[in-house]
């Protein structure tokens, strides 16, 4: 069975940077395209940026420039940098496989105040 386990969320002022980290047991973050995605109220789950097997990665247009996903295979986890905090930003962050999506895991809160 695979955990997904988000942390690094908090509170963070506008402008600031916040790094999340996510730690993958049952499966190896090495063999799959990840992704991670955000949760707002009021709106769907949406990706925010992925990394492929080979290393390429992919951004929506509003993190591109400021988030960067990036990828440990020796400790299995995922990471998203962001830099450029906006208040638009808030929301609870998850990761998980792009296809074939695992079960979701709790998420980590990312508060950006203005």
């Amino acid at each position: 069975q695979v955990q997904l386990v988000e942390s690094g969320g908090g509170l963070g002022q506008a402008g600031g940077s916040l790094r999340l980290s996510c730690a993958v047991s049952g499966s190896a973050v090495s063999i799959r395209t990840m992704g991670w995605y955000r949760h707002s109220p009021g709106k769907q789950r949406e990706l925010v940026a992925a990394i492929t097997v080979g290393g390429s990665t992919n951004y929506a247009d509003f993190v591109k420039g400021r988030f960067t996903i990036s990828r440990d295979n020796a400790q299995n986890t995922v990471y998203l940098q962001m830099n450029s905090l906006k208040p638009e930003d808030t929301a609870v962050y998850y990761c998980n496989a792009v296809r074939g999506a695992w079960s979701w895991g709790q998420g980590t809160q990312v508060t950006v105040s203005s």
